[in-house]
């Protein structure tokens, strides 16, 4: 029997034709059936969902709302729970990463939205988290009130597992309705979560809107007509065709590909520490085999210690393969394995020619390419490929990683406090919006900023009351004199 994906609240189930997913790996087979609406349905859905934010979302307190927020994650933590049995035993077959890799990662994600994370989200955005619930008084005078979208559009990717709840949580938080279009490579979580929100609160999960629809069809115009902001993720071509085709009068908000990577302080590479750095450098590249935008794809590593950048390059290769006994690589689509392929022949001519060392296992299942003064910063071939670039100074790379300003996000660091603090200063005018700790890449923090924005304050608009307004307002007071 298919497991039905979506959330549709207001439209009978009997009306809602499905179309069928099928998935296979890890030795499981699964059907997904989802939702395949008509543009009148996808307008009923918005005018549900918008109606019901008006009924049951606008009057509710931010507390409150993340407190129904929090219960529901909390279900999808206990793994007792049906649903999160569900999800460890579906999405290895659904999205190809391994079953450990799944469990470990839903805990690690689905912890970010627990009610003193959600907390964490609001202070960081508001300095007076009761503005998104009722006027306050502004620094400059007058009093302010932040106000969500009616209802916001979301079109999701499908790389990591989880990906839509946070932009999905982030619209509850500023009481918006939202409907979301699932990535076909992960149709279930979304839905799930929905799911389990409905079970607490009924009246909030009338808010959210769960579809489908196969790349660029054209069902989606329908959703973008229909939202007053659209927030998307995805390529440069996707991104560049909603873009084309959102209203002018909507705000439109695009997360596209990003492109990360690691730097390694002579500091860090003593005796004591290496082993320690190289394997907290190797699961940011085994976690999700570098398809999250956030994974690491070039170590640049400084000469000057004890252990030297082409002895580091040997620990992360051993480091990797140690991983990938319980964490094995997943099942590469024929495109994927066309590409490695070019990659892998590419540098195997290069080692040939002394530009490159490469360390790998015979399968092709990983591999790191050592560089002597090659800073040169590009994405790879994903799936457990790096590149270990040795350098004297971190300053000498500076020019490469500025060529990809408009598509850097994440860097992982290990240096002492000085050196940190200095190159994060120059990783900043470089383009890059996240500076973490080795081990930390794939887990962002609750409430960062994601690709040097704000989750909640670009969502609202501040509607103020002047000062001018209010000592109007008391000339007509029934009390005056």
């Amino acid at each position: 029997m298919a497991e039905l994906a979506g959330h549709l609240p207001g439209l009978p189930a009997e009306s809602v034709a499905r179309e069928t997913l099928r998935f296979e790996g890890w030795g499981r087979r699964v059907e997904v059936a989802v939702p395949a609406l008509t543009d009148a349905q996808t307008e009923a859905l918005a005018a549900n969902v918008r109606d019901a934010r008006d009924r049951r979302l606008i009057g509710r307190s931010t507390g409150e709302i993340v407190h129904v927020l929090d219960r529901a994650v909390r279900s999808l933590l206990d793994r007792s729970n049906a649903r999160r049995r569900k999800a460890e035993e579906l999405l290895p077959a659904v999205t190809g990463y391994d079953p450990e890799t799944v469990r470990l990662g839903l805990t690690s994600y689905l912890k970010t939205f627990r009610e003193p994370q959600l907390d964490t989200f609001v202070a960081e955005d508001f300095s007076n988290p009761a503005i998104l619930d009722c006027f306050q008084p502004l620094r400059k005078g007058g009093y302010g009130r932040a106000v969500g979208p009616s209802l916001i559009a979301h079109v999701w990717a499908g790389n990591v597992p989880g990906l839509p709840l946070w932009s999905l949580i982030s619209g509850l938080l500023v009481k918006s309705a939202s409907i979301g279009k699932l990535p076909s490579t992960e149709p279930l979580l979304a839905g799930w979560f929905a799911e389990a929100v409905a079970e607490i609160d009924p009246g909030i999960a009338e808010c959210i809107g769960i579809v489908w629809w196969r790349g660029d069809d054209e069902r989606q115009q329908a959703l973008l007509d229909a939202a007053d902001l659209v927030l998307a993720y995805g390529g440069s071509e996707t991104l560049e065709d909603i873009r084309d085709r959102v209203p002018v009068t909507t705000r439109f908000l695009p997360f596209g590909h990003k492109l990360s990577f690691a730097m390694v302080a002579a500091a860090a590479l003593d005796s004591d520490k290496a082993d320690e750095i190289a394997r907290r450098a190797a699961w940011d590249v085994v976690r999700y085999d570098q398809h999250g935008c956030y994974s690491p794809h070039v170590f640049y590593v400084q000469r000057g210690g004890t252990i030297s950048p082409r002895a580091f390059a040997n620990y992360l290769g051993s480091e990797i393969a140690a991983l990938a006994h319980r964490f094995p690589r997943r099942a590469l689509h024929a495109s994927e394995a066309a590409r490695l392929s070019v990659l892998r022949e590419d540098a195997a001519l290069a080692a040939v020619l002394g530009a490159i060392e490469v360390a790998g296992d015979d399968e092709g299942k990983w591999s790191v390419a050592y560089a002597e003064d090659d800073l040169a910063l590009a994405p790879g071939g994903a799936n457990r490929t790096v590149k270990v670039a040795a350098l004297d100074r971190f300053v000498d790379a500076m020019p490469e990683i500025a060529k990809y300003a408009p598509f850097l996000q994440t860097v992982g660091v290990a240096a002492p406090p000085e050196t940190l603090f200095h190159l994060s200063a120059l990783l900043g005018e470089a383009g890059a919006t996240r500076i973490c700790a080795l081990g930390e890449m794939t887990a962002p923090e609750a409430g960062w900023h994601h690709d040097g924005r704000f989750n909640l304050l670009d969502l609202v608009r501040i509607v103020e009351i002047e000062r001018g307004a209010e000592a109007a307002a008391e000339e007509l007071a029934d009390y005056l004199d």
